[in-house]
């Protein structure tokens, strides 16, 4: 063991000052480097307490660039993750904006839609579209429906659903026009 240095209070004394300006001077974060000159400090420590060391200074000022440089890797990793994200948010924002830019109201009620929907009604069993007009087109309630129809409002909630689901496969396509067009009605 170097002949000045006699105890781990010694070595911290003589090396933290040092050791916490160079490591700061790269890492720029006080918590980050002094978590590493602790750490390294505390592991040369246990290096010195086993054997002989002639370059002190050298081992440390080594680590101390190894430990700075993971940290900064690791740093320039998330920045770049961050980066990414960041990139992809704004991606699926320009897409949103320029979908809704493009959106014509004319468009929802298009020939090819009306078709669409037209053709799947006609699939549907009778008493099925029957509920499903009276709900989306003559803008009756549940329980209006029910009362008419002679239904319980749950089995008209049952046909709605029904009627919805090839309505959404059909319209897959056109899906944000379909929701506009069914859901806000």
């Amino acid at each position: 063991m170097g002949t000045e240095i006699h105890n781990f209070n010694t070595l911290y004394t003589k090396f933290y000052r040092k050791s916490f300006l160079f490591t700061k001077s790269y890492v720029h974060d006080e918590c980050i480097a002094e978590d590493i000159v602790s750490d390294v400090l505390i592991k040369l420590w246990e290096i010195l307490k086993e054997k002989e060391i002639e370059h002190i200074e050298a081992l440390l000022l080594t680590t101390l660039k190894n430990k700075s440089l993971d940290h900064l890797k690791h740093e320039a990793v998330k920045t770049e993750a961050l980066h990414t994200l960041t990139d992809m948010k704004q991606r699926e924002l320009d897409i949103r904006i320029s979908t809704l830019e493009a959106c014509n109201p004319e468009d929802i009620f298009s020939t090819e839609v009306q078709q669409i929907i037209t053709a799947t009604l006609a699939l549907l069993p009778e008493q099925t579209r029957r509920v499903f007009e009276m709900s989306r087109f003559e803008n009756k309630t549940n329980k209006e429906i029910a009362e008419e129809l002679q239904l319980t409002v749950k089995g008209v909630e049952y046909h709605i659903t029904k009627a919805l689901k090839p309505l959404r496969e059909n319209l897959k396509d056109y899906l944000p026009l379909f929701y506009f067009y069914f859901f806000f009605q």
